[in-house]
């Protein structure tokens, strides 16, 4: 029988159960440590606020300070703010300072990337939520 892409499939659907060790070995070896893992799960989980990922799409256009980024984001200032410090914390934006302003910009061409192929996912792909009921 065949199968559509959107079916899922079941846990058993592999009857057979062969591990191909030197594959899995070969895996095994490019994993990054535990915590390089973490830091990287940490880094996506800021990005996966909503109110974050606006500041962060916003800083996309170039530097903003914290009013104009809480106006983007519709975010208030101390909300912006406390977002702006757990993404500097975590080497996603930076800032500079300006008398007594501060500037944010995203930290690094890596960044940068990150939302870009995460915007230009989104754009082409519509994704199936089951998690979320209405959707459809």
């Amino acid at each position: 029988m065949k199968r559509h892409s959107d079916e899922p499939i079941s846990a058993d659907a592999c009857s057979v159960r062969v591990v191909d060790g030197d594959r899995v070995d070969l895996v095994r070896s490019r994993m990054p440590v535990e915590n390089e893992l973490a830091d990287t799960a940490e880094v996506f989980g800021l990005m996966a606020d909503p109110g974050r990922l606006r500041l962060l799409i916003a800083l996309r256009e170039g530097e903003l300070c914290v009013c104009d980024l809480a106006a983007v984001s519709g975010l208030s200032e101390s909300a912006t703010s406390h977002a702006l410090r757990l993404l500097r914390a975590h080497r996603v934006v930076a800032a500079r300072r300006s008398g007594r302003m501060a500037y944010y910009r995203l930290d690094d061409a890596h960044v940068r990337m990150l939302l870009d192929l995460a915007v230009a996912h989104t754009e082409h792909t519509e994704a199936i939520h089951p998690e979320r009921t209405g959707d459809r």
